[in-house]
């Protein structure tokens, strides 16, 4: 009679524990009060006195509650660590660590370990239900892992709407339209490796007889690159609507990303400007691959070099030299990032600048429309659909 009673007390124990752990994880209560209603239900309604729970995360098992336990206990056991023979559990922990006194559970769920419940017996004559004590655990690991990846969920939405705003920002930094006009036609290829590139493109007409060109790169990628970049585009274009020269408007884009980053972050930047009336052109290339000047007369390429180093490195420039060059008609320029020199192939070359010189050398004088449409099928062609690395930017200018 007295076995009876004993087992009607703990069938309505258990009954207690369950309608207690559940009714929490309905109300969707945190999982530090999900961890104290179970760790109570334990110490409280079942025959234990001691316990310690590790739950699985990411290639190991962490430390979540720990009771009535002396020594020390790990605050992580690595996947590699635990080894399971056919339900036979075993641990190779280092010497520091001791849980041989203490029984174990393995919990399960669609054959994945999802946790391990080490526990000692208030009473060693009294009978444990493994059982349910296994079915309680799992009821608050599956709930602890929904709670986990709903929060994971709830932040990859976040980071995606975040993600989406900087690709807008990041789209009205460039250009709406840009020029084609019998004194200049421009074209630009822009492929982002993600929704958020790092490349950067502009073309400011100051006045009818002046324009400004540049194409830019910052390092790194993502939200915070964005953000450097219009920060970035910004001050330009503050610079170019004063009076400042190309070595001030230079010097103070590169004082402001140092002051702005500590010299953490870099950019690579190609800034050109050209007289319609005098037909002089001068340009800084601050770190930048160098653009292609290409003279309908000649037939011929030049690479446009002379400048700086990359702008943020140093809070002042090392050097500086204005490039200049006089009496230009009829020419071309094609400024690009280093993801079109950088697309890889399948066997893993790089389309690099010798085959772009040698396509640009074929193409010499060719409207910049079609100039793009053969060059896109030519990356095509080369690349095999193997994924872009980095942004790929072409930017085409052509002055008659």
């Amino acid at each position: 009679m007295i076995t009876e009673t004993h087992k009607y007390q703990r069938k309505e124990l258990q009954l207690k524990s369950l309608l207690e752990i559940t009714q929490a994880i309905n109300e969707n209560q945190s999982e530090a009060i999900l961890l104290n209603i179970f760790k109570f239900t334990c110490l409280v309604h079942l025959n234990i006195k001691a316990l310690i729970l590790f739950v699985a995360k990411e290639g190991a098992f962490e430390n979540k509650i720990s009771h009535g336990v002396k020594g020390k206990i790990p605050k992580l056991i690595a996947a590699s660590q635990v080894v399971d023979q056919q339900g036979e559990l075993s641990l190779e922990l280092e010497a520091d660590y001791s849980l041989e006194q203490l029984e174990y559970l393995p919990v399960y769920h669609k054959d994945k370990m999802l946790a391990i419940l080490f526990l000692r017996r208030k009473d060693e004559a009294l009978e444990l239900d493994l059982d349910f004590t296994k079915a309680l655990t799992n009821i608050l690991v599956v709930a602890l892992e929904n709670k986990r990846f709903a929060r994971k969920q709830l932040e990859q939405e976040i980071l995606n709407r975040e993600v989406a705003i900087a690709s807008q920002v990041q789209q009205m930094l460039f250009p709406a339209e840009l020029p084609i006009d019998k004194e200049l036609k421009a074209k630009v290829t822009y492929l982002p490796h993600s929704m958020v590139g790092g490349d950067y493109y502009d073309l400011i007409r100051k006045s009818k007889d002046e324009v400004y060109f540049c194409i830019a790169d910052v390092s790194g990628k993502g939200i915070a690159a964005a953000l450097l970049m219009s920060n970035f585009q910004a001050a330009l274009r503050t610079l170019l609507r004063s009076d400042a020269d190309l070595e001030m408007v230079v010097k103070q884009l590169n004082y402001t990303l140092y002051e702005n980053t500590h010299g953490e972050r870099f950019i690579t930047f190609f800034l050109g400007y050209f007289n319609f009336k005098t037909r002089e052109l001068m340009y800084v290339n601050a770190g930048h691959n160098p653009p292609l000047l290409c003279r309908d007369a000649t037939g011929e390429f030049e690479s446009l070099q002379a400048g700086t180093t990359i702008l943020g490195a140093f809070d002042e420039l090392p050097f500086l030299e204005i490039g200049k060059r006089e009496h230009l008609t009829n020419f071309s320029l094609h400024l690009y990032t280093d993801g079109l020199t950088e697309a890889m192939n399948p066997e893993e070359e790089e389309y690099g600048e010798d085959r772009l010189e040698a396509f640009v050398t074929k193409n010499m004088g060719m409207d910049p429309d079609d100039f793009h449409r053969k060059f896109l099928k030519k990356i095509e062609q080369f690349s095999k659909n193997v994924p872009l690395r980095d942004d790929l930017t072409l930017l085409s200018l052509r002055f008659q």
